[in-house]
């Protein structure tokens, strides 16, 4: 009866971190989510955020002061300007400095990036709202004041994008200049998406109504957030190295017939 060869075992493809880990449910992570909120707010970029929504606010008010002594109505692209400053700081926002420590718990490793989303999302809320309060005060008594809600559509849009682009560069090798790298390309591919008349024509009023406009920029917006939701799940651990085991072949050895 021949006896049947050992089982080989199969070579464990996943990272150093998923290997040693135990299995996480949804309800052990949620448990540990609460605990993280002190984590979560300490690593927030508070200094990035307040600088940038403090010279949005400042350029404003500059604005806003020399459109008054001219008697002239500030236009919409005036108010657009004032909000890059605004709009770059969320490049920052989703980084994580203590990463390598966050991969360790049983908290998955996107929930310290979108806490920094929640915790911008009032700041720059507050933000939005004392521009364009800013914005209202020279208005002359005859002029119309210029629309809001696109303006609060095409914002919604650059932050998203801009949120978007900085998960993406934080799924390489780049992390660390994450913020550095996501606002230029960010912004590069909102001028290239104004001015291309294929795409213009959708997300600049005129030619599109202010209706239009608004529509396509949230359209822009879900998009971005679905990127943005894609990378921060993704699984790729760049800080542990992935360790391939071989296994070794099994040679069957027949000892040589010895002659009688």
């Amino acid at each position: 009866m021949t006896t049947p060869p050992p089982a080989t075992r199969q070579p464990d493809w996943r990272p150093a971190s998923a290997r040693h880990r135990p299995a996480i449910t949804r309800l052990s992570w949620l448990r540990a989510v609460r605990p993280a909120v002190p984590h979560i707010v300490a690593s927030m970029p508070w200094a990035t955020l307040g600088a940038g929504c403090l010279a949005g606010v400042l350029l404003m008010a500059i604005l806003t002061r020399v459109a008054s002594t001219s008697v002239s109505p500030i236009d919409p692209a005036t108010v657009r300007l004032t909000f890059v400053p605004v709009v770059a700081t969320l490049g920052f926002v989703l980084r994580d400095p203590f990463r390598p420590l966050t991969q360790a718990t049983p908290v998955p490793a996107w929930v310290t990036p979108a806490g920094h989303l929640v915790l911008a999302a009032p700041v720059l809320a507050a933000t939005c709202w004392a521009q364009l309060g800013i914005a209202a005060g020279p208005v002359p008594a005859g002029a119309p004041a210029p629309a809001v809600y696109p303006l609060l559509a095409q914002l919604t849009g650059w932050a998203a994008v801009v949120v978007a682009a900085a998960a993406c560069v934080g799924r390489t090798r780049y992390v660390d200049l994450g913020g550095a790298m996501a606002v230029p390309v960010a912004f590069a591919a909102i001028a290239l998406a104004w001015y291309v008349p294929l795409t213009g024509r959708f997300l600049t009023d005129p030619p599109a109504s202010e209706h239009a406009v608004s529509i396509a920029w949230y359209a822009v917006t879900a998009a971005a957030l679905a990127a943005t939701a894609v990378a921060l799940h993704d699984q790729w651990h760049r800080y542990s190295a992935v360790r391939v085991t071989l296994v070794p072949s099994r040679r069957i050895c027949q000892k040589p017939d010895r002659k009688k």
